[in-house]
This record gives structure tokens, sequence and C-alpha cells, in this order.
């Protein structure tokens, strides 16, 4: 029964914004819901007010931080406090005569609806916002002992491929934020330093597909914002996981928080081995009549041991109950061996083996990286009256080394000559940013803010290789540089909201500028020469990207979202660099320092229905790009030692590209022992466009699906299953085979659900494989890679002064940015 009043209240504090303004003087009444035992801030916790005639007036529910706001007649009432599994509590005969803050409540645990609570928490796995989807990401079983970078691999609109690339909706655009802030952990669009972290450090992933004024223009598909734990509760708590796994890994990750009424000290420490056996096979069959031998069949087998500790130490100081000031310091290093060996066999135009050559790479890696942060909140009052303030730094130093070694084992054993690479890599970023939070009158509120982030980058690179086999190794100068690249964005934004009734509206709009400065030192500099490549380069440009999001009630359970907004998609990094890569003499990625940025408008239409057990959520969506990327495949006219010719891939602006989708998600509760969801997205994008004389002009319609279901057996069990099918898909020159991976997982709560053991496969039916044909005038390729088999994982997870209870209230935090209007 408690159930359905909650829900009846609940749909009150809806309809009541759309009410008129009676005679009656109305009085505002504030006030804060906690839980009793803990302390924690109970959000969405229901208020009624009764009049002394027994009838409910009006009503309302907590926010993320356990207060509430509520107008009400003044007069005499009763007042109940409820949330769903804890003991009602009732305030009698109030006399609201005047705006009033009433006594903090504490609700106890009610023992008899514990039961009820575990349900109500599975069933809360997503969240919709006016610009966002929240998903909690702890409810996964199959994260477990994972890392960050394959827990957003199990998110809807999220796909991570083969290499490692996190695209939304298809997009491999995406603009990955930790906190609400841009961070040298996330990188953009890989996961790369993101493996550096256990899932398990992961409050939520927000998905925000239409982002508003507030967040960087970067990323035309979106941004994907990772929400670190940082515990709520009172007193000391915690939790510690080990995990062990085939191919080899194993880890050991713990966090724990201390908060008194003054201050919050939390720490996350993790370390971690893992072993990543992968293949790849490639065969070029080149066209032209003039090549001796025009099959040449690469065959590559790759071991990748990675090692990497991680911690992050932070508190945060209540300079009293609206003003606090968090400073917080991240490190994490790595150390990675990978062997590569690599088997070319060349056929001459009768198929017969002509030359078989074997090329083994070494490669090291240490990566070191620290970030510090200071954050300041002041809150003027209770309404969501506030002003922030954020500076961060951040330090990261990669060093690699690399040898190679090759000789040919057919007709004849000839060993070749050496080569020994070194890079040194170091990027350092500042940022500073202050967003300031006004709401005007009921409904209405008002945000500006500004942003600055500085960031240099700086590549040390040195080739040196053998003349002759066995001989000293000269440096090559014409392929050793320091390429230096600096990237300054400075930004303004404002946007306002207001509600009348059922519909809500936020705009927006923010100003960037943006400088990018390249340098190359060198002191021979030959490259492929052609016009796509200039060594040194100075770039700014400034643009206004507005927002607008609307919201149409249908009613509480239903409701209409239409958004757009201008993004833009910055060259940088890897995409930029012009030196070639040095894994294979025949087939090389080379950056483009002539790219220049592509802008982006987008507009989406969604739509979110809620039954009893039965979440839909659907959108619409349309992307128009221009100067777009593109990475092509072309012969370079230069051949190796050897005579192979040298095939390059090289990112260019492919002038527009056009994109529609679709996507569904859906959850459902048939009963209390299993739990559904999935999701489906299609998508088509048209792009137009030509290099070199050359139309790369293609029409791609893909698509890709996910299901989850999980089953809760006796003897508290968990079963939970996933699937995932990417259908076929090409681009200007490939064509991408369909890709399917099954994962299962167990777990099992012990010691009075103090701990967990859990176990889980990845890609049980070894699947996760790309395979792509690549066609061209002058050469056909084929190509096979798979990053990592299937692997097993067995965890432990032992929880200290911790319930096992999924509760939003104990996870949430507020450093996502501010929360949307």
């Amino acid at each position: 029964m408690k159930k359905y009043i909650s829900i009846i209240l609940l749909c009150m504090s809806f309809v009541s914004f759309g009410q008129s303004p009676g005679d009656t003087k109305k009085v505002t009444i504030t006030g804060t819901i906690i839980e009793a035992s803990t302390g924690a801030v109970l959000e969405y916790a229901t208020v009624a007010f009764t009049d002394m005639q027994g009838k409910i007036v009006t009503g309302g529910i907590t926010d993320l931080e356990g207060k509430y706001a509520i107008k009400v007649p003044a007069g005499m009432y009763k007042v109940t406090f409820e949330f769903i599994g804890f003991e009602t509590k009732t305030l009698e005969n109030q006399n609201l005569n005047k705006d009033t803050t009433l006594p903090t409540v504490k609700l106890a645990e009610d023992s008899q609806a514990l039961d009820e609570i575990v349900i109500r928490a599975e069933t809360t796995e997503v969240q919709v916002r006016l610009d966002k989807k929240i998903y909690n990401i702890g409810k996964d079983l199959t994260t477990s002992g994972a890392n960050v970078g394959d827990a957003l691999a199990n998110v809807p609109s999220v796909t991570v491929d083969i290499d490692g690339a996190i695209a939304l909706r298809g997009n491999e655009n995406v603009r990955i934020l930790i906190n609400g802030k841009p961070s040298a952990i996330a990188g953009f669009g890989s996961t790369d330093a993101l493996r550096a972290l256990p899932a398990d450090a992961i409050d939520r992933v927000e998905v925000i597909t239409s982002p508003s004024a507030r967040y960087d223009a970067e990323g035309t598909a979106g941004i994907l914002n990772i929400i670190l734990r940082k515990e709520k509760t009172l007193g000391l708590n915690g939790s510690i996981q080990t995990n062990i796994g085939y191919p080899n890994s194993s880890g050991i990750n713990g966090n724990i928080n201390l908060r008194t009424e003054k201050f919050n000290i939390f720490n996350t420490t993790g370390w971690g081995y893992r072993e990543s056996p992968g293949k790849a096979i490639f065969k070029n069959q080149y066209l032209s009549e003039n090549i001796i031998n025009p099959l040449v069949i690469e065959t590559r087998d790759g071991d990748r041991i990675g090692r990497n500790f991680n911690t992050n130490l932070g508190i945060e100081y209540f300079l009293s109950d609206k003003t606090s000031l968090t400073a917080s310091a991240f490190f994490s290093s790595g150390n990675d061996d990978d062997e590569t060996v690599n088997l070319a066999n060349e056929f001459n135009s009768s198929n017969e083996l002509a030359i078989s050559r074997n090329r083994t790479e070494y490669e090291f890696e240490d990566d070191k990286n620290y970030q510090f942060a200071l954050n300041y909140i002041t809150k003027f009052d209770d309404n969501g009256h506030e002003l922030k303030a954020d500076f961060q730094y951040e330090n990261r130093n990669s060093d690699n080394t690399s040898q190679i070694d090759e000789l040919n084992t057919f007709p004849n054993l000839d060993i070749l000559p050496s080569e020994f690479i070194t890079s040194d890599n170091t990027q350092k970023e500042y940022l500073a940013q202050i967003d300031y939070v006004r709401p005007i009158g009921e409904n209405a509120q008002f945000e500006a803010g500004y942003r600055g982030n500085f960031s240099e980058t700086s590549t040390d690179y040195e080739l040196t290789e053998q003349l002759t086999s066995g001989g000293n190794f000269i440096r090559n100068d014409s392929l050793s540089n320091i390429f230096n690249y600096k990237e300054n964005v400075n930004a303004v934004y404002t946007q306002y909201g207001n509600k009348f009734g059922k519909f809500s509206f936020l705009a927006g709009l923010r100003l960037e500028h943006t400088q990018l400065k390249g340098k190359v030192n060198a002191e021979n500099v030959e490259t492929i020469e052609d016009d796509a490549l200039h060594i040194d380069f100075d770039k700014s440009y400034t643009g206004l990207f507005p927002t607008l999001n609307f919201t149409y009630e249908l009613n509480d359970r239903e409701n209409i979202t239409l958004g757009y907004n201008r993004r833009i998609n910055r060259p940088r990094g890897r995409w930029i660099n012009p030196f070639p890569s040095r894994s294979s003499e025949a087939n090389i990625f080379q950056g483009n320092t002539n790219l220049d940025p592509a802008f982006s408008s987008a507009f989406d239409l969604g739509y979110l229905k809620r039954w009893s057990k039965l979440t839909l959520t659907t959108s619409i969506y349309y992307q128009h790009e221009t100067d777009a990327f593109e990475r092509i495949q072309e012969d370079t006219g230069n051949e190796t030692p050897n005579g192979i010719p040298i095939i390059r891939m090289l990112p260019i602006n492919l002038s527009t590209n056009k994109r529609i989708g679709f996507e569904a998600g859906i959850l459902y509760n048939p009963a209390p022992w299993l739990r559904l969801n999935g999701s489906f997205n299609f998508f088509q994008f048209n792009t137009e466009g030509e290099f070199n004389g050359v139309d790369y002009s293609a029409k791609n319609t893909s698509y890709f699906a996910r299901g989850s279901a999980k089953v809760s057996l006796p003897y508290q069990i968990d079963w939970q299953t996933n699937a995932f099918y990417r259908g076929p898909s090409n681009d200007a020159q490939s064509e991408n085979e369909g890709i399917l991976s099954v994962d299962l997982a167990l777990s099992k709560d012990i010691f009075n659900d103090n701990a967990t053991l859990g176990l889980n496969v990845s890609d049980v039916f070894n699947s996760r494989k790309r395979k792509t044909l690549t066609t061209t005038n002058t050469f056909i390729s084929e190509s096979e890679f798979q990053r990592r088999p299937r692997s097993i994982n067995l965890s432990f997870t032992y929880r200290f002064n911790q319930q096992k209870k999924a509760r939003q209230q104990n996870n949430q935090n507020n450093d996502d940015n501010g929360e949307d209007f």
C-alpha cells in the first residue's frame, strides 16, 4: 500500500507545477530527509500535507540532496514523510502561516519491506533527464573485475570496437568527461587511458546526446560523462575487490570513505595485471602488372602485458552548511610489455611462394599521469542558487621504446638490419572553470559560466637503425623529430530554462575560441610529399554553438523531448602527427596536419513511456556534419627496401556527412526474480567528397543491438547474460562484417551479504573479431583482427559498514558539472 501512496504523491508533485495560483495565500515549506542509521540523504522521498479534514492538499518529493521546497496554502496540517522500505513519520498539528523550514526528518528502515527495496533498486537502472540518460554501471555483473573501458561497452547507445575506439550511436567523435570535466584519464574516443581504472570505480555513466550549453562543444556525437564513486554515508565504510582470470589477469581494488559533519575523505586505489594475446591477418592483392609479387599475406600475433596502478585521494571540507571546498589528487602508473610477430609471405603471379619474412617488434611503455583538482561551491539558498569554481592541473608522461628485428626465412635465411625507436610523450593541461546558477521564480532558471582549457603536448621521436645486419645503430635524421602541439580553448556560455505547466524548455548559447599550434623540430624531414601535409601550422577560429531542448509531459509517465545542438570536432593527437607508424613496412598510419575542424548540427526527437513493469525510450536523430573526417587508404607510390608497395591510411576532411538514425531501449521486470533490458540502434550516413582525384562518396547503413537478462536464483545466486550484435557496415572504401559477442556472469552473496563471489566469461563464443574488405583501383585488402580472445574472470568483493542495497541516494554525487534544469 505504501508504494501506491508514494506514486500518488509523486504524481501530485508534477501536477502541482501546472496549477494556476489561487487567491489563498501560499507559503513555502522547506526541509531535508535523511536515513536515520547512516545519515545518507533520501532522494525522491515523498512529503504530503493533509488538512484537518483528512484531505491531502498537496505534496512533493525530495531532490538529489534530500531537500524539498513545496508551496502550500497557509493553514494547519499534518505532514507525512515516506520512502519505500522505510517507516513513515508524521509531524502533527503544524501551523504553517509563513515560509517555514521544518526540522530534519530521519527515517528508519522498515525491516518488513527490505525485499521491496531490492526490487525497486533493480528497476532503477536508467534515469531520463532533459538532455541525457543516466545508467548505473554497478548493477552489471559482467563488469566484475573489468576496467572502465570494458564497462562502457555495456552501456546502451555506446559501442567499443576491436581497437578500443568508443562510438556513440555509431559515431566515434564522442567526448568523454570525468566528473563533468575534461581529463587526460579519459583521452578522446579511446579506452587506452581508461583501462587503468577499474569498473568498480564508476558510480554511473551519463549518455548526453543533446548536450546543453553548459558542456564543451567538442564531440559531434555527444558526451559520455563518467561519474566516479564518492560515498555520502556518514562514518567509515568501504569495500575491497580481488580478481583473477584467464588469459592471465589479476587485480585488487579498494575504496574507503570517512564522512563526518565537517569533512568527507575518500580514496580509491587499484592495481592490475592483464595479458591480452591478439591475432590479425592481412591479405593484400596488388593489381598493377609491374609488381613482381602481387600477393602479400601477413599474419600478426601479439602478446600484450599490461600492469597498472592508480589511486584517487580527496577531501571535501564543509566550510558551512552551504559552502564546501574539495581537493583531490589522482595518480596512475602503467607499465606495458608488448611483443608482435609479423610473418609476411609474398607470392608471385603464379601463386608460388617467393619470399617469407619474419618481423618482430618489442615495445615497452611506461606511463605516468598526475592530476590535481580544487572545487569550490557555495549555495546561497536551498532553491538551487549557487556558484561553483573549479581548477584542475594534469601532467602525463609516456615513454615508449621499441625494437624491430627482421629476417628472411625463405628462400634463404637472411638476417636484415634492425631498428630501435624511442618516443617520449609529455602532456600538460590546465583547466579553469566557473559556473553560476540562479533560479528565477518557481520554475525558471538562469545559468552562465566560463571554461578555459589549455593543453600542450610534446612528442620526441627518435629512430635509429642498422645499415647492415649486426652493425651499429645510426640515427635516422629523416624521420627523427620533436613534434610540439598546443591547444587553447576559451569558452563562455549562458542558458535559460523555464516550465509552463507540462511544457519545459532549456535554451543556451556557447562561444568558443580555439587556437591550435603545431611545430616540428627535425634536422632533415623527408616525408611523403603531397598537399595534405604541412609540418608547422598555427590556426585559430571562433564558433557559436546554440542549444535548445524541449520537453512536453503527456502525463506523469509519458513525455516527448526535442533537442537541437551545434558541435565541433577538432583534430588532435595521432590524427595530426605527420610521421608514419612503423609497426609494418607495407601498411602504415600517417597523421594529417592539414585537417580542419568539422562542425555538425544535430536534431533529436525522443519519447519516453513508463508502465508498472516496463520502461520504453525511443529517439529519432539527424546530424549534418561539414568537413567530416574520414580515414582513407592509398598507395603512396613508394616501396619498401624489398620492393613491396607501401599502403598508408590517412585521415582527411571529406566534405559532408549526413547521418540519420533511430534507437529504442526497453527495461522490463516481469517478475521479482527476472530483469530484462535491451536496446536497438539503426543508423545510416551518407558521405560525399573526394581526395587526390578519387571519389570517396559512400552510403553506409548499419545497426547494433544488445540485450541483457538477469535472473535471481535460489540461495542468493544471480545469473546474467549479455549479448551484443553489430551489423555489417561500410565506409568510403571498406566493408565490415557483422560481429556477435556474448558474455555470461554469476554472482553469490556470502557472509550475511557483506561479500560477493563473482564469475564471468567474456566473449563466450570467441567471436569478437573484425573482418574487413577494402577495394581500390590499385589494390584489394582483406583483414581479420581480434584484440583479445575469450576470457574468464573470478572475483571476490568484501564490503564493510555497507549494506548491499543499490538505492540511488547512496551513490549520487554532485561532481557532474551541475544538475539539469
